[in-house]
C-alpha cells in the first residue's frame, strides 16, 4: 500500500496522467457534501434520450443524404448507423450501471484509464455541449419564423439583426430561448425533464403524422420513389455505407442519459433500459420516416432544404408544412434542453475531482442541482448564440462525441481485463490504512510500502507460516495473474495503435500506395493479434466486484468494444483538417489549464493507494475507530 501507487500520487508527469480514482461507493457518498436529487426513472430517461437525439436535422437530413449518397436505400443507412450506435450504447450501459455518478464518459475514463484521458474527454465534451447548444438555439428562430408566415415574419424584438460595420448578425430569439431553458433547468431535474418530455412528445407526434399521412399518400400514389429504373441502390453499396457514416451523428444524444446517472433512483436497472429504449425509438422513427419520404418523391427530385414539407406539398397537402414546422421547433427546443443538461454535471464532476475550481461543484440545497454550473453554462451558451454563427464550428461538436464513444469502449476492455487493482483513499484514513497494513504484514511509512520478513516483490498475503505450501501456491498464482494483466494491458494498447494505423491508412488518400499498404498491413496485423489474444486469455475475476454489481453486462467482449473503437476512430480521422485545427486550439487551452491548475489541485494528489480487496476493511476500521 502506498501513496502514488497504481499510477497515483502527485509525482512525475506520467503518474499524474495515469492516476485513477475510485468508483463512488457507499463510504464515499457518506462523506460527500454535494448530493444530487434521486428523482429519475425509466420514462424520464427515455424522454431525455429521445429528446436529445432527435433534432430538427432529421427534417433536412433525409433529403440531403438520399440525393447525394443513398437514394431509396436511405432506410438501410439509418439501420446500419443505428447498429453502429448501439455498440457504443451497450458499452455506456455497462459502465453507467457499474459507475452511476455524474460525468458520463469523463467519469468512466477517470476510473478505468486515468486522469489524462479523463481530462481530455471532459474538456472536449465541454466544447461539444457549448457549441452544440448555441448552434441549436440559432436554428430555432428560422424554423419559428415559418410558423409566423415566412423567413422574416418574427416580431421585431425577436428577429435577427445585422450590426452595421461589424458584419455580425445577432439573434435575440436564440439568446432568450437559452435563458428560458437555463431557468427551467435551474428549477430541478424532475421539472425540467417533464418539460422535455412534453416537447419531445410533440415532436414524436409530428413524426408519427409524417409516417401515417405519408404512408397513406404513398399507398394512393403507388410509391413513385421506389419505381425507378436505377433500382434500390442507385449509388451502390458504397453510397449506402457513406450515407450511414453521415446519418450516424443523428443518433448522438443517448450519452445525455448517462450524464444523469447520479440522479437515477435505480441506476443498475433503469440506466441500461433508458439508453436502450431511447436508441430503439429513435432508430425506428428514423427508418419509418425515411421509408415514407423516399417513396413519395424520387430521390433526385427531393428538395435538399425542406424534403418532408415539399414531399407533402407535391401531393396536395401544403397545410402539412405547419405540422412539420411545429415538429422541427419542438425538436430543436428538446435538443437544446438535452445539450444544456449534461454540461453542468460534467463541470461539477471535474470540480469535485479538483480539476476545476470548486465553484462549479456546488449543489443547491433546495433544487439539488449544480446551480452555479447551470447558470454559467447558460450565460456562455446564450452569449455565443446571440453574437456568433456557430454553425461554422458545428463539426467540432462531433469530436467530443466520438472521443467519448472511443474512450468508453476502451474503458470496457480495461474493466474486463485489467480493472484497477488499487484504489485511492484519502490521507485522512492513514491510521486505518496502517492498521490494516500491519495486519497483513505490510506497513505504510511516508506513503511508501515496506515489507517485514518478505521480499518487496511478493504479493500482499496473510502471515500463515503454518501453511508454507498454500503460501507458495498463492504466490505462484499472483505471478501468473500479474503476467496475465501485463499481457492484457499491452494487448489493449497495441490493438488501439493498430486501429489508428489501419483507419489512417484507409482514410488518407494523400499517402503513397506503398506507405498506405504498409500501414494497413501493420495496423491490420496488430488489430487481428489483439482480437485473438483478448479472446483467448481469461478476463479478470475482479471485474465481478468492480463498481456496483447487479447491473447490465456488455455482451461479446472483446469483439464489440473493438468494433466500436474501430468505427469511432475512423469517423474521427475523417472529420477534416479544418475541424481538427480548431479542436487542437481548444485542447491546447485545456492542456494549459490542466498543467497549471488541474494537475496540482487534483483530489488524488495526496491519495494513498491500497489494494482494492482491502478498501472496504479500511473503511470499516475507520468507522469503528470513529464510533
Amino acid at each position: 500500500m502506498g501513496k502514488g501507487g497504481g499510477g497515483g500520487g502527485g509525482g512525475g508527469w506520467g503518474s499524474c496522467l495515469i492516476r485513477r480514482k475510485q468508483v463512488d461507493s457507499a463510504h464515499v457518498k457518506k462523506t460527500g457534501d454535494h448530493q444530487l436529487a434521486k428523482a429519475l426513472t425509466i420514462p424520464y430517461l427515455v424522454a431525455i434520450g429521445v429528446g436529445s437525439t432527435i433534432g430538427a436535422g432529421v427534417y433536412i437530413l433525409v433529403g440531403t443524404v438520399a440525393r447525394e449518397h443513398t437514394g431509396p436505400a436511405l432506410t438501410l443507412s439509418f439501420l446500419i448507423a443505428g447498429i453502429a450506435s448501439a455498440l457504443s450504447a451497450l458499452c455506456y450501459a455497462e459502465l453507467a450501471s457499474r459507475c452511476p455518478s455524474a460525468g458520463s464518459a469523463y467519469h468512466y475514463s477517470y476510473i478505468c484509464i486515468g486522469e489524462g484521458a479523463a481530462w481530455l474527454v471532459g474538456w472536449a465534451l465541454i466544447l461539444e455541449y457549448t457549441i452544440g447548444g448555441s448552434a441549436v438555439a440559432r436554428g430555432i428562430s428560422p424554423n419559428l419564423a415559418m410558423l409566423f408566415g415566412g423567413p422574416n415574419s418574427l416580431p421585431i424584438f425577436l428577429a435577427r439583426l445585422e450590426i452595421p460595420g461589424l458584419g455580425i448578425v445577432v439573434d435575440p430569439c436564440a439568446a432568450i430561448l437559452v435563458f428560458v431553458v437555463t431557468a427551467l433547468l435551474c428549477v430541478g431535474i424532475k421539472e425540467s425533464t417533464v418539460a422535455q418530455a412534453i416537447v419531445t412528445s410533440a415532436n414524436v407526434c409530428a413524426m408519427v403524422f409524417v409516417i401515417a399521412a405519408g404512408g397513406y399518400l404513398g399507398y394512393q400514389t403507388g410509391w413513385p420513389g421506389y419505381q425507378l429504373p436505377t433500382g434500390y441502390y442507385p449509388f451502390g453499396i458504397d453510397g449506402m455505407l457513406a450515407g450511414s457514416a453521415t446519418v450516424f451523428f443523428a443518433y448522438v444524444g443517448f450519452d445525455s442519459v448517462a450524464s444523469t446517472a447520479e440522479e437515477v433512483k435505480n441506476p443498475q436497472r433503469d440506466l441500461p433500459l433508458g439508453i436502450g429504449l431511447s436508441l430503439f425509438i429513435c432508430c425506428a422513427l428514423y427508418m419509418l420516416v425515411s421509408v415514407v419520404i423516399v417513396g413519395l418523391v424520387p430521390y433526385f427530385a427531393m428538395d435538399p432544404d425542406t424534403p418532408i414539407s415539399s414531399a407533402f406539398s407535391n401531393n396536395g397537402m401544403e397545410w402539412a408544412a405547419y405540422i412539420i414546422a411545429i415538429g422541427a421547433v419542438t425538436a430543436l427546443v428538446s435538443t437544446l434542453l438535452g445539450s444544456l443538461l449534461p454540461q453542468p454535471r460534467i463541470l461539477m464532476a471535474m470540480a469535485r475531482d479538483g480539476l476545476l475550481p470548486t465553484f462549479f461543484s456546488d449543489v443547491h440545497k433546495g433544487t439539488q442541482i449544480p446551480l452555479k454550473s447551470t447558470i454559467a453554462t447558460g450565460i456562455v451558451a446564450a452569449v455565443l448564440a446571440f453574437v456568433m454563427d456557430v454553425s461554422q464550428l458545428a463539426g467540432m461538436v462531433s469530436v467530443g462525441t466520438l472521443l467519448a464513444f472511443t474512450l468508453v469502449a476502451i474503458s470496457v476492455l480495461v474493466l474486463r481485463y485489467v480493472p484497477p487493482a488499487e484504489v485511492p483513499l484519502p490521507s485522512s484514513l492513514q491510521d486505518s490504512i496502517d492498521s490494516v497494513s500491519l495486519k497483513y504484514g505490510t506497513k505504510v511509512i511516508d506513503g511508501k510500502s515496506s515489507k517485514a520478513n518478505h521480499s518487496t516483490t511478493q504479493p500482499l498475503l496473510p502471515q500463515t507460516a503454518d501453511y508454507p505450501n498454500i503460501l507458495k501456491k498463492e504466490a505462484e498464482d499472483f505471478i501468473n495473474e500479474k503476467n496475465r494483466r501485463e499481457v492484457a494491458g499491452w494487448t489493449i494498447t497495441l490493438t488501439c495503435i493498430g486501429i489508428c494505423l489501419l483507419t489512417y491508412a484507409a482514410s488518407d488518400v494523400g499517402l503513397s500506395s506503398i506507405l498506405s499498404f504498409a500501414l494497413s498491413g501493420v495496423g491490420g496485423a496488430l488489430l487481428l493479434f489483439g482480437m485473438v489474444v483478448l479472446t483467448c486469455i481469461d478476463q479478470d475475476d475482479a471485474r465481478h466486484d468492480f463498481g456496483h454489481s447487479g447491473g447490465f453486462i456488455c455482451p461479446c467482449v472483446p469483439m464489440l468494444p473493438i468494433a466500436c473503437i474501430l468505427i469511432n476512430v475512423y469517423l474521427l480521422i475523417n472529420l477534416g483538417t479544418d475541424t481538427w485545427a480548431c479542436v487542437s486550439v481548444w485542447l491546447g487551452i485545456g492542456a494549459l489549464i490542466y498543467v497549471f491548475y488541474g494537475r496540482t489541485h487534483s483530489s488524488l494528489l495526496d491519495a494513498v493507494y491500497v489494494p482494492a480487496a482491502h478498501a472496504g476493511e479500511i473503511y470499516r476500521s475507520s468507522e469503528e475507530t470513529a464510533a
